[in-house]
């Protein structure tokens, strides 16, 4: 086995999985969930992610005018409701931390949305998969790995 083929330790890469699964299962809402690992992914550059949850975006019935639309969700109207714009919104906030701190503003509008919990879940979901981003983009794993 080399170095690139193995991309975490066993544990780790288990502890991350267990992460992504309870965080999107305590979320609720697996279209809602795709559109966060997505956005993130698209802010960190990590194809294999991409592929990836698009994929799995479909599955879980995501429409591909929200696919398509998702870089720019802040000027896509009535296509993200109020409770999805404040996701992507917070997702941003945690994925790209140049201010070093998530805004208030941002922080607020999220919880609005969701309840202490699903909120924890939530940011859960964006730390879990802002780590994956980084191990397949620190690793250099190209896209067309993933198989349902």
């Amino acid at each position: 086995m080399t170095a690139r083929t193995r991309l975490l330790d066993p544990a780790v890469g288990r502890a991350l999985s267990a992460l992504s699964a309870t965080a999107k299962q305590g979320l609720g809402d697996p279209a809602l969930a795709e559109l966060v690992v997505i956005r993130a992914s698209q802010l960190n550059h990590c194809a294999f992610c991409l592929d990836m949850h698009l994929a799995i975006a479909r599955e879980s019935g995501v429409s591909e005018e929200q696919l398509g639309l998702l870089a720019a969700w802040e000027e896509a109207g009535e296509v993200f409701d109020e409770r999805e714009r404040a996701a992507l919104a917070l997702t941003e906030a945690v994925t790209v931390l140049t201010e070093g701190f998530v805004p208030d503003e941002v922080y607020a509008r999220a919880a609005k949305h969701f309840d202490e919990a699903r909120l924890a879940h939530l940011i859960g979901l964006v730390v879990a998969i802002n780590n994956w981003n980084r191990v397949m983009v620190g690793r250099r794993i190209p896209p067309g790995g993933y198989t349902p």
